[in-house]
């Protein structure tokens, strides 16, 4: 058994997001169509002799306790036979925050790599259903699909075909928004409407990234936009460099544009400037 690996822990997009009912537990059903990124936290866990540490470069990402790559480590040391402790040292590239996934990616990577540490022992299957129970996001970074649909809490899915690859701009504002707030706000607006309705799709309907920009939406798009003006105004700025689909992801705060190429990508970076936030250029993979 190795003493240390690293892994990857790839960013998300959420190309579309439908938030549904409230569940009795108090949590909102989803419909999302997840898709992945070459932006990457990178993940380094290696074998001590007890307990869990973390040391993180390049982010502030709260309590250790809190973390979600801890919890994750704390849940695959707990099934295991074999006991041993371990450090995680976690290199953040991923904004933390901006509705990219990066502490479910990086929840994934460790229960990845300490399940290596201790020689795969627990079957891939069994850490799936860890990672459901980790967050909405966790078990679609798990999965190391291209492209999902997701539903319920976004820890059900069905894996698709991937998209040709795209490069992508993303255009992260300096503010944030709280995930709770945010579905607060979707309820609040809807306290007078019905059920939302049924949405059909087939695999024509997310095979190019022209059908999926028809597709496109987002349903916290409406009330961050109306509380929070900066977002709004990156969203207005990135739609004016035409890309080919332009959305929130997840419940904010990055706006990301999918492009025909890099040269219109960069030249959309160029455009945009450092007024309206931090542009990260990547690509889905």
């Amino acid at each position: 058994m190795t003493d240390s690996i690293t892994v990857q822990a790839n960013a998300k997009l959420n190309l579309f997001l439908r938030v549904l009912s409230r569940d009795e537990d108090g949590y909102h059903s989803l419909e999302t169509l997840f898709a992945r990124l070459a932006l990457a936290d990178e993940l380094t866990a290696t074998r001590r002799d007890g307990g869990i540490t973390l040391e993180v470069t390049g982010a502030d990402t709260g309590p250790d306790a809190e973390n979600l790559a801890v919890r994750a480590a704390e849940m695959v040391l707990g099934a295991l036979r074999t006991k041993f402790g371990v450090h995680l040292r976690l290199e953040k590239k991923i904004p933390v925050g901006g509705g990219l996934g990066g502490g479910s990616a990086d929840a994934a990577a460790a229960l990845e790599a300490v399940n290596a540490l201790a020689g795969n022992a627990i079957p891939r299957a069994e850490l799936l259903q860890f990672a459901a129970r980790l967050g909405s996001d966790v078990a679609f970074c798990f999965s190391r699909a291209s492209l999902a649909l997701g539903w319920s809490r976004g820890e059900r899915l069905m894996v698709l075909p991937p998209l040709p690859p795209a490069p992508i701009l993303l255009l992260v504002p300096p503010v944030t928004v709280n995930t709770a707030e945010a579905y607060r706000w979707i309820a609040d607006a809807r306290k007078n409407q019905g059920r939302r309705g049924a949405v059909a799709m087939d695999l024509e309907a997310v095979g190019g990234w022209g059908s999926v920009g028809r597709l496109s939406g987002n349903d916290f798009e409406s009330p961050v936009f109306a509380r929070q003006p900066p977002i709004r105004a990156a969203f207005e700025a990135v739609v004016g460099t035409r890309p080919l689909v332009c959305r929130m992801s997840g419940s904010g705060s990055t706006i990301f544009g999918v492009y025909r190429n890099a040269r219109d990508r960069d030249d959309a970076a160029q455009m945009l400037g450092k007024k309206l936030g931090r542009a990260i250029l990547t690509e889905t993979v």
